[in-house]
């Protein structure tokens, strides 16, 4: 007679075969890929990690289009160039939904503009967009701001008189004020206690994306939520944004809306005024809250990032950093300001800003999209509600499409007669309908902030360091590992 011990195994044994014959059967139903385990899905394939050159080496086996099964959640993965354009752009309504995790949820509620879906995406996104021409994106006004923080970050150096100096507070805290001018109608001081509380709370929630802690709150979010932890503690951060942003909205009402609008609240609490009478407003304070915080993350981390990588690049190829500040110095008068239509003339710098952006790839693989209604991606037919992620590194380090993938090489952006080149297969900003809104404003931020830092610094390793570690620390964005280097003028 079995024990209950030996029942309870037998019974455990049965449930879990029944679980895999309806993982086999469900499968069929999608693109090839691994074959899931119960409860698992394919996590052992994946080393319980989401590495971008797993995804890779996976499309080796499966081809550009395959599934991952996370549980009994399955996720298409799109793999390379023309299968993410293709993805992404053959039926972009279809395909323009969003993934909201169980964390994401948690934290922003699925309003604003980044984690938001359907008809409160459409709308955040359009007012966003227009919104933020008004302001000035893609015209002087706004370029003109830039130019001021890239000014101010090139005293700030100055100042240190070339000794060592870890560059990632600087600038985060210039290319944030940009946003900030935008957003709030002022920018802050460079000691400023509560940007500094902004800083470290948007720091701990990127960092915290990448985490083991992470990774268990999505999948066991019922009973991740009611234990203590890391998990916590971000939350906690977000709202701290969350609270700042509130207070700023505040500040506006009671000054009284403008009859010219000055920044973006002004402009929200307008349009929130003209739909109060509305059965269904589509404007309120809590996705104006959202809306900032998207604004303030996105406009700050991203773009800091890049030129963190790109100060560590100019250090580990100073004949690259060289070749620049030759034709920085051959074309542009010292004291001219640096404009972004300068770009045209300075081809080899410009390339060298679409390399830091390949190659250092920091969105790692792009955020999850949602099918809104039954499509066909890539000949399979997918069925509403299904995940799609189109992995973006696969598609900036394509062996198809770039020459040396795996090298930092600004000559993917050159022809033979030196040049600039558009690549098609260059998409730091996404593809589709999720296209990155701030897009201008970044290449804009990029461009005049690393052409003013090369012009008015050579940047070397502090006395003694040899060597600097080019390897990411994997989060919400590829950081570098933390560096210093001594800004030296020229």
């Amino acid at each position: 007679m079995l024990t209950i011990s030996q029942a309870f195994v037998i019974l455990v044994i049965f449930l879990l075969s029944v679980q895999f014959l309806k993982l086999q059967k469900a499968r069929q139903q999608f693109p090839p890929g691994p074959t899931p385990l119960p409860l698992l899905g394919n996590l052992l394939h994946l080393n319980f990690q989401f590495h971008r050159d797993l995804l890779m080496e996976l499309a080796k086996t499966y081809g550009n289009i395959y599934t991952l099964w996370f549980g009994w959640t399955p996720v298409i993965i799109l793999n390379g160039f023309q299968a993410v354009k293709d993805g992404m752009t053959t039926h972009p309504e279809d395909v323009a939904g969003r993934m909201v995790s169980p964390f994401l949820r948690a934290m922003a509620k699925g309003k604003g503009i980044l984690l938001a879906s359907g008809r409160s995406w459409k709308q955040q996104r359009r007012f966003g967009i227009m919104t933020l021409r008004n302001l000035g994106m893609g015209k002087k006004g706004l370029e003109y701001r830039v130019q001021e923080e890239a000014a101010h970050l090139v005293e700030l150096f100055r100042n240190l008189k070339g000794r060592p100096m870890d560059p990632s507070f600087p600038l985060f805290h210039s290319i944030s004020n940009v946003i900030c001018a935008v957003v709030f109608g002022y920018h802050f001081s460079d000691e400023d206690k509560t940007f500094h509380e902004l800083i470290s709370a948007t720091e701990k929630i990127f960092s915290f994306a990448g985490s083991f802690f992470y990774q268990l709150y999505e999948i066991l979010p019922w009973l991740m939520c009611r234990l203590p932890g890391p998990h916590k503690r971000v939350l906690s951060c977000y709202d701290v944004l969350s609270s700042f942003s509130r207070t700023e909205v505040r500040r506006h009402v009671e000054r009284g809306t403008p009859d010219e609008p000055r920044d973006f609240i002004d402009f929200y609490l307008a349009e929130i005024e003209k739909s109060k009478d509305e059965d269904k407003p589509k404007y309120d304070e809590d996705n104006l809250v959202h809306v900032i915080n998207d604004l303030f993350l996105g406009g700050s981390e991203t773009s800091s990032t890049t030129l963190y990588w790109g100060l560590l690049y100019m250090v580990v190829y100073p004949d690259i950093q060289e070749k620049v500040q030759k034709e920085l110095d051959a074309v542009l008068d010292p004291s001219q300001t640096i404009c972004y239509e300068h770009r045209k003339k300075l081809p080899y710098t410009n390339a060298v800003i679409h390399e830091i952006q390949r190659f250092s790839n920091i969105v790692f693989v792009g955020l999850p999209r949602v099918c809104v209604r039954n499509t066909t991606l890539l000949g399979y037919p997918v069925k509403k509600g299904t995940i799609v992620i189109p992995n973006i590194a696969s598609a900036l380090y394509d062996p198809e499409q770039w020459e040396t993938p795996r090298q930092f090489n600004p000559g993917h952006f050159l022809d033979k007669e030196g040049s600039f080149v558009n690549r098609e297969a260059f998409l730091p900003f996404s593809v589709g309908h999720r296209v990155c809104l701030g897009e201008h404003l970044a290449r804009t931020e990029l461009f005049i902030f690393f052409a003013n830092l090369l012009r008015a610094f050579t940047f070397r390793l502090p006395d003694g360091v040899t060597t600097i570690n080019t390897e990411p620390i994997f989060g919400g964005t590829l950081q570098p590992h933390p560096y210093k280097v001594c800004a030296i003028p020229r």
